[in-house]
C-alpha cells in the first residue's frame, strides 16, 4: 500500500513535472525542423480566441510564437534565471524583500508549488500540441500522443 502511495506521489512531483515538460519541449524541438513554418498558423483555433501570451511580443495563437516561449521557459528551467532574480531585487528594494521573510514561508511555498505545478502541466500540453500541429502541417502521418 505504501509503495502505490509513493508512486503516485512520485508521479505529481515537481521534479518529475519539470521533467514531463522538458521532454516535451526536446520533442518539440526535436520535431520542428523548420521553425518558420509556424509563423503566422494559429495553434489551436479554439485558443485563437481565447488566450494570449503574455507579452506583446508574442503573437496571439502563433505556433512559432509558442516555439520561441516553450524553448525559453525549458532553457530557464535548466539553466536557472539568475538575472530576473536580481532585477527583482532591484525593483523591490531591501526593504520590500524583508517583509518576504515574515510571512508564512510555508503557506507560501504550497500557494508557488502549486501554481508552479498548473503552469508546466500547461505548458507540457502546449508543447504536445505544437508539435503535433507541426506533423500535420508538414503531412507526417500517423500522429498521436
Amino acid at each position: 500500500m505504501m509503495q502505490i502511495c509513493d508512486s503516485y506521489n512520485q508521479k505529481n512531483s515537481l521534479f518529475n513535472a519539470m521533467n514531463r515538460f522538458i521532454g516535451a519541449v526536446n520533442n518539440m524541438d526535436q520535431t520542428v525542423m523548420v521553425p518558420s513554418l509556424l509563423r503566422d498558423v494559429p495553434l489551436d483555433e479554439e485558443e485563437v480566441k481565447t488566450v494570449k501570451p503574455p507579452s506583446s511580443y508574442f503573437q496571439p495563437g502563433d505556433m512559432y510564437s509558442y516555439f520561441v516561449l516553450l524553448k525559453s521557459i525549458r532553457n530557464d528551467i535548466e539553466w536557472g534565471i539568475l538575472q530576473g532574480d536580481e532585477r527583482r531585487k532591484e525593483k523591490l528594494g531591501v526593504s520590500a524583500l524583508e517583509q518576504d521573510d515574515e510571512e508564512d514561508l510555508e503557506k507560501l511555498f504550497h500557494f508557488h508549488l502549486n501554481g508552479l505545478h498548473a503552469v508546466l502541466s500547461k505548458l507540457t500540453r502546449k508543447a504536445n500540441t505544437l508539435t503535433n500541429r507541426y506533423k500535420q502541417e508538414i503531412g507526417i502521418g500517423g500522429c498521436g500522443h
